[in-house]
């Protein structure tokens, strides 16, 4: 069964144009290393919550955008290949020696696929 890396974190609007390129590098690098699929999406009905809400998971401060992000795998082992091979790719070392402050709110996991359609 399909496995899934999730990802949500803010994102300043005054980094969107950097964090759009390294968004469409990572898409490449996964998908040139076998992921299935490799997608970011942008917050378009988001809503502020009072006890649970992504911009309280990810301490949203004024000037964030929300990004949900997903990669999928064909399985756990794929994903830890896939994934290794990434980590070593010479394209992602620049971004991974330089994270932005706010990769400190990132909130990611791996998860098993139960249900698909």
């Amino acid at each position: 069964m399909t496995y899934v890396d999730g990802f949500v974190l803010p994102v300043p609007k005054s980094e969107w144009d950097e964090y759009v390129n390294n968004a469409e590098l990572g898409g490449k690098v996964w998908m040139d290393h076998g992921a299935l699929s490799y997608v970011e999406a942008v917050a378009d009905d988001v809503p502020d919550g009072e006890i649970t809400s992504f911009p309280l998971a990810v301490n949203k401060e004024g000037g964030d955008t929300i990004v949900f992000s997903f990669v999928t795998y064909k399985s756990r082992e794929h994903r830890d290949e896939v994934m290794k091979k990434v980590m070593e790719d010479p394209r992602m070392q620049p971004g991974m020696q330089n994270m932005p402050a706010y990769m400190k709110r990132l909130i990611y996991g791996g998860f098993k696929v139960f249900v698909e359609r």
